[in-house]
């Protein structure tokens, strides 16, 4: 009967344990989201997000969305310089400077027209530096593939470098706000329902007419899905679009 009483004990005392431990993991897994919450609404206060979807049916090599403007040849980044600030290229695919030159893919499933991260990883970093410190009143991003490769993920920092701490090409592991970047704010175009294909616009504006006055922008891309080895994105064109 001791013996008996003793471990009820014990068991006792094991699930209050275990009760304490799941509360405080609940506890600051809301503590995190709220958190997080917070800074997207912070961060996106004044930046406005506009995307824009043409499905697989409609999509044609004219890029033309309903509500976000079509890929220019002569805007700011034009003459940027890329670099990848960490990731793996796919060899199927083109270049950084494809984001950059112009040329569109004039067909969905076009690899050699598309900038993307290698198959099996979760994304990378890439840095694109305009040359000089410009106002920036807009940045818009494309992309294009019939699946899942369809849609934008990515986080957008901006500096104009002045910062004494500033790290022009800060790795996954180090929060680039702590390097002298701002950060911008989070697109994710995936769709709630239906199919995830075609072309994705991106347009991203402020309300006072202007995102700021940068140099440098940093793009951190993540997959679009876990479920194979094909969830980077097909990135097609970045404009940046100077204050007049």
């Amino acid at each position: 009967m001791r013996h008996r009483l003793v471990c009820n004990l014990i068991a006792a005392a094991f699930a209050a344990h275990c009760l304490r431990t799941v509360l405080a993991s609940s506890r600051r897994f809301l503590i995190t989201t709220v958190a997080l919450f917070s800074l997207t609404v912070s961060v996106q206060a004044q930046v406005k997000i506009t995307a824009a979807h043409n499905p697989n049916a409609t999509a044609t090599g004219a890029f033309k969305f309903k509500d976000v403007a079509s890929p220019v040849k002569d805007d700011a980044a034009a003459k940027a310089t890329m670099s990848v600030v960490e990731g793996e290229i796919d060899g199927n695919g083109a270049d950084l400077s494809a984001l950059i030159d112009g040329a569109l893919p004039t067909e969905e499933d076009q690899p050699a027209a598309n900038f993307f991260w290698n198959a099996g990883t979760g994304g990378g970093r890439f840095q694109m530096d305009l040359g000089s410190v410009i106002e920036i009143a807009q940045i818009n991003t494309y992309s294009w593939h019939p699946n899942t490769r369809g849609p934008q993920v990515y986080r957008l920092w901006a500096s104009d470098g002045a910062d004494p701490k500033f790290n022009a090409k800060p790795k996954t592991n180090i929060d680039p706000v702590t390097s002298g970047w701002k950060l911008i704010t989070v697109v994710d175009t995936r769709l709630k329902e239906g199919n995830d294909g075609g072309q994705f616009g991106v347009s991203l504006t402020d309300s006072r007419g202007s995102l700021g006055k940068y140099r440098y922008l940093l793009f951190d891309c993540y997959v679009t899905e876990t479920g194979d080895e094909y969830g980077n994105t097909f990135y097609s064109e970045i404009d940046v679009v100077a204050k007049k």
